[in-house]
This record gives C-alpha cells, sequence and structure tokens, in this order.
C-alpha cells in the first residue's frame, strides 16, 4: 500500500478524502491540528489522545466534552435526516467515552440564503424529537446565513457535554480481549448513497442512525470494569475504527467475516456496488472492545436491548501484525486495509 504523502511536503490542497475518517484525515489533523495540542497540559483526555471526546477531571468525576459538524446530502434520508443526525451523533460520542450523566448540548447552524423556512422547521423538530428520546435538552446556540451559493444548504455544529466517574478511551484492548458490534453494519452510509443517486436497489435500506446512550449504559451495567474500549464506527466505517482501537492500544486484531451482521438490503447494495460494508460509515452502532470472560455477559445484554438485537463478537485481539486486521473470510485469512477515505464521501 502506497503512504499517503503528507500536506507540507506536496502543499497539497484539501480533498474529499480528507474528511472521510480514514487515513488521510488522521495525517490530516496529526500534521495541522495536533499542532501545539500538548503546550497546555490537559487533567484527563485531551485533544492528543484523537479520542471520540475530552474528558476534564472536576474533582472525582471527568467532564465529557465533544463536538461534531454536519453536512450531509441529502438533508432526508430513509431513517432519518440531518437534525436527528446532528443530536445522535453527538450524544453517541458523549457515550462512547463512558458518560453515565448528560447535561446539555449546543447548537450552531449556518443556513444558505434561499433555504426553505419548511425544511430549517423540519431540521429543528427533528432535533427536539431525538432530545427528547434521550432526555437532553439544547441549552445554547448560534445562527449565521451565508449568500447563495456560498454553502450548500445547512450545516450543523453540536457540541455535547456530560459526566462520568470512570473515562473508557479507544484504547484498552490487550490481547485476548473481545469486540462486539452491536448491530448491522453498513447502512447508514449506504442508504444515503442510495437516496443520493437515486438507485433502485432490491430491498429497503434504512439508516441506523440513533442515540445509543441508553444503549451504552446498559453496556457498563453488564461489563463494568471489564468494558476496556468503545468507539463508534462512523466515517471510514467498521474497519477503519478497528484499526485506529488497534493501533493505540498495540494489538492486531482478528476478524470473522461470517461473524459480521449485515443486512439483506446493505449486503445486495454493497455487492452490487463493489463496497466493502465494513468500509461504510454507521450512525447507530457501537464496537464495544471486552474482556473475554464478560464477552458473552455483556453480548447478552446488548441483545436484549431494542438497538441491540442483531450485535455479534466479530473480533479478538491478537498480539502480530500489530495495528493491523486480518479478516477471517471461512477460506482464509488477509489483511483489510483501512480505507483512505470513506468512499460515500459526506454522509454525516
Amino acid at each position: 500500500m502506497n503512504p499517503i504523502p503528507s500536506l507540507h511536503k506536496r502543499n497539497q490542497q484539501i480533498a474529499m478524502r480528507h474528511g472521510g475518517g480514514g487515513r488521510a484525515m488522521r495525517m490530516l489533523i496529526e500534521e495541522v491540528f495536533m499542532r501545539g495540542a500538548s503546550d497546555i497540559p490537559v487533567d484527563g483526555v485531551g485533544l492528543a489522545a484523537m479520542d471520540d471526546g475530552a474528558a476534564i477531571r472536576i474533582g472525582d468525576q471527568y467532564l465529557i466534552v465533544t463536538t461534531d459538524s454536519h453536512v450531509i446530502h441529502p438533508l432526508f434520508f430513509p431513517g432519518g435526516d440531518i437534525g436527528r443526525l446532528s443530536i445522535a451523533g453527538t450524544v453517541n460520542d458523549l457515550a462512547m467515552m463512558g458518560a453515565t450523566k448528560l447535561l446539555g448540548l449546543t447548537c450552531a447552524v449556518i443556513l444558505e440564503e434561499g433555504l426553505s423556512r419548511e425544511v430549517l422547521e423540519r431540521v429543528q423538530a427533528s432535533m427536539q424529537a431525538t432530545c427528547r428520546e434521550v432526555g437532553v435538552p439544547i441549552v445554547t446556540g448560534d445562527t449565521k446565513v451565508m449568500g447563495k451559493g456560498e454553502l450548500d444548504a445547512l450545516v450543523i455544529n453540536t457540541t455535547g457535554v456530560a459526566l462520568t466517574s470512570r473515562v473508557v478511551r479507544d484504547n484498552g484492548l490487550r490481547v485476548g480481549d473481545r469486540v462486539i458490534v452491536t448491530g448491522t453494519v453498513g447502512d447508514h452510509g449506504l442508504a444515503v448513497m442510495a437516496t443520493r443517486n437515486k438507485l433502485q436497489l432490491a430491498g429497503e435500506l434504512t439508516s441506523d442512525v440513533a442515540p445509543l446512550f441508553d444503549l451504552v449504559q446498559v453496556v457498563l451495567a453488564a461489563g463494568g470494569e471489564s468494558i476496556v474500549a468503545m468507539k463508534d464506527p462512523t466515517r471510514g466505517g467498521v474497519a477503519s475504527a478497528l484499526h485506529e482501537m488497534a493501533g493505540k492500544a498495540g494489538v492486531g486484531m482478528l476478524v470473522s467475516e461470517n461473524d459480521v451482521p449485515v443486512s439483506e438490503a446493505a449486503r445486495a447494495a454493497s455487492e452490487l456496488l463493489g463496497i466493502d460494508p465494513l468500509h461504510v460509515a454507521n450512525e447507530g452502532k457501537a464496537l464495544i472492545g471486552v474482556r473475554p470472560e464478560a464477552a458473552e455477559r455483556v453480548l447478552a445484554a446488548i441483545r436484549a436491548h431494542p438497538l441491540g438485537r442483531n450485535a455479534a463478537i466479530i473480533g479478538t485481539a491478537i498480539a502480530e501484525p500489530k495495528g493491523k486486521l486480518v479478516l477471517d473470510t471461512g477460506f482464509g485469512r488477509r489483511l483489510l486495509a483501512e480505507p483512505e477515505g470513506e468512499p460515500l464521501p459526506r454522509i454525516c
């Protein structure tokens, strides 16, 4: 695999792949946004950790903070819209850090001149419905308008804050640990892509976008200290998230392809389009790293939750090759490359 040239060496311009969640985006962050990230120390988990959020110690608890911007096209898709996505995505990042008490969200919107007020009100109603679903308020926000053609309809930024007494990082795996995915993979990205391109595919593709806070509380209650890593496989999909988890932990990852849950509609679409569902974004799934002795207990608890009925143990942390994914196809094993970027841009 050819390495991605660094930005500063080639005076490279930003491309769509730099926002796709894979190697290109991580290199952009490391080369540009990580500069000086450790100059001012953080009592907890800061930007240098490149986790799903920050954790700032306050007494005997941690304040969890995360922020996310949403630029999806189209704004409405089967199973959701940009409003639901903006709330669920931020709540899920808080949950992946082990948050146990949600405090509030901020919301900043940038609107294109000419955007229909009816569209904006539909998005706002969806945001409020999702907030009610998870029980978290939007406590402050900001609105800006840009000229016609200067923006594609609507951008939403949401920031979330929460509390926890125990932070769960994405780097806690050790050899022998199991990885659980909480449901079928690839649904969101493929549903958005099919809607965007007006594809007539067999089966009904529906995004999985959903807030996972309640499900993660079930996970934490069932697993306790045995829950050692969590990450939501958004941009770049399961493959990118597992590469990051394995690389940070200094382990390899053996993934059983036959154990990865994929809906019939998503499987048909991915085969038709030649896109691996492991490389496609999800917005209502989590990867849970758990000690082997607790894996079946945690899996049973997840499957008992409405959002976890299709959960499965899909991987095991192995000693070598460090930072790599080995895919067991049932007929042999091969390395599964980390995507350079999301094959379906602007899906979250």
